[in-house]
């Protein structure tokens, strides 16, 4: 541009500036060319090598940077190359331009490097912020148990299910280990077995009993009662596998209701044995008034009012509070607990408090008449087998309080099967004996 001759003289871009501020010094007075200065930033031209020229408010030319690339090498040797270039337009649009044969990132990467304090964190990891550092600094603190994440430079770990745990990478969910009294672990087994051995026992004297039916000491304190606690003793004892095995919403109902019945029904015959032994001692007494229930269904109503108790308590637990099945995640984070929650405590120690009544009872009634002179008297058995009954099912008590999972159940077939096992040698046992090994003593004396 020649202020001067009204023509154009071109310039290196570099030496624009300083050319025009020579021409302006040279030819424009000093109280004039600071006028100019308003007039030259809205001056706007194109070079011969294409470059656009302007000025901006300040009157500072266009920006133009080279995008260099400096490689230090081990020598202490640098190497500069350019790789791009970068420009301002007239209109303020900020242009970057990258060779692309440019070897951005050699000699020592093939792809941009990560400009991180630290490696990301992998899977099964997340962030940890350290106190005093940058946002881009961070540490990686493993996932806890029960915890995952499977992305790199988690914010967070994920919570696995209620069903699930964390894999030892935590970095995937897999499902815990199911858990309940099987047949197949040692405990179980051991529990069935003894059972079946009882149960087979059982039916042993029960066949006994059936080919001996009419002998003195089985007719005794009334055969019928005996047959009848023979069959309850065999019922408990089988009733016991109803609680080992994967648990069901119908075997969870079954249950308590099945063992409470079978058990008032053991337990009231035992009763209603130990009442026939004090009202025929008495009603042989002169001008006593228990000789018309000598002989009588007494023994047999007293079974079913016994047993209609127990039913109306099982019928009232079942229609507001029964039993179901239940998932215990909390007790171990790597285990599920199979489980049936008996639904209402109060019913559930009822039925227990029910059936210890009865045997106290029973207790208190077979002591008294222990000392009674029939020969055939079972009062003394009776009374060793209930406080055998009582001591049992008062220890099971704060056992099942204190235990979970399979071991609260095992515990509970435990009391079963002793209490019943308590009751078949006790009464059953000794009546074996005189019948096989002291025959003489099985006869009526006249």
């Amino acid at each position: 541009m020649n202020l001067a001759g009204g023509g154009v003289t071109y310039a290196p871009l570099s030496e624009v500036p300083g050319k025009i501020g020579r021409i302006v010094i040279k030819y424009v007075p000093f109280s004039v060319y600071m006028q100019l200065n308003t007039y030259v930033r809205n001056v706007t031209f194109t070079t011969p090598s294409g470059d656009t020229i302007f000025f901006n408010d300040k009157g500072d030319p266009p920006a133009q940077f080279d995008v260099m690339k400096l490689s230090l090498f081990p020598d202490g040797r640098v190497a500069k190359e350019k790789v791009g270039s970068f420009h301002v337009l007239s209109d303020g649009t900020k242009l970057l331009h990258i060779n692309s044969s440019a070897d951005l990132w050699g000699p020592y990467y093939k792809e941009m490097p990560q400009s991180l304090c630290n490696e990301p964190c992998a899977p099964g990891y997340r962030k940890a912020k350290i106190e005093g550092k940058p946002s881009c600094c961070y540490g990686c603190a493993k996932c806890a148990d029960g915890e995952m994440s499977n992305t790199t430079d988690a914010l967070d770990c994920l919570h696995c299910s209620d069903y699930e745990k964390s894999n030892k990478q935590r970095t995937g969910c897999v499902p815990k280990e199911i858990n309940y009294l099987s047949y197949t672990d040692t405990l179980g087994a051991s529990l069935t077995s003894i059972a079946l051995v009882l149960f087979i026992a059982a039916s042993v004297v029960l066949g006994i009993f059936v080919r001996y039916w009419e002998t003195p000491i089985v007719r005794a304190n009334n055969q019928h009662l005996s047959f009848l606690l023979l069959i309850s003793l065999m019922l408990c004892f089988l009733c016991t596998l109803l609680f080992i095995g994967r648990p069901t919403q119908i075997c969870c109902l079954l249950r308590q209701v099945t063992f409470g019945i079978v058990f008032t029904i053991s337990v009231s015959s035992v009763l209603a044995k130990t009442l026939t032994v004090i009202i025929a001692f008495n009603a042989t007494k002169p001008g006593s008034k228990l000789k018309k229930y000598v002989g009588t269904q007494l023994a047999t109503i007293l079974v079913i009012v016994c047993c209609l108790g127990e039913m109306m308590i099982s019928a009232v637990w079942m229609a507001s509070n029964p039993p179901f099945l239940d998932a215990d995640t909390l007790n171990d984070i790597n285990t599920v607990f199979l489980m049936c929650n008996e639904g209402s405590v109060l019913f559930f120690f009822s039925v227990i408090g029910y059936m210890t009544a009865l045997a106290l009872f029973s207790f208190i009634a077979a002591f008294l008449a222990k000392d009674f002179p029939d020969r055939f008297n079972e009062a003394k058995n009776i009374t060793f087998s209930m406080l055998g009954f009582c001591s049992v099912w008062g220890a099971f008590v704060p056992a099942y309080l204190s235990s979970k999972g399979s071991r609260m159940v095992a515990a509970e077939i435990f009391a079963i099967l002793s209490s019943s096992a308590g009751l078949l040698a006790c009464i059953f046992v000794p009546k074996c004996y005189i019948i096989f090994f002291k025959p003489e003593q099985n006869k009526r004396k006249i």
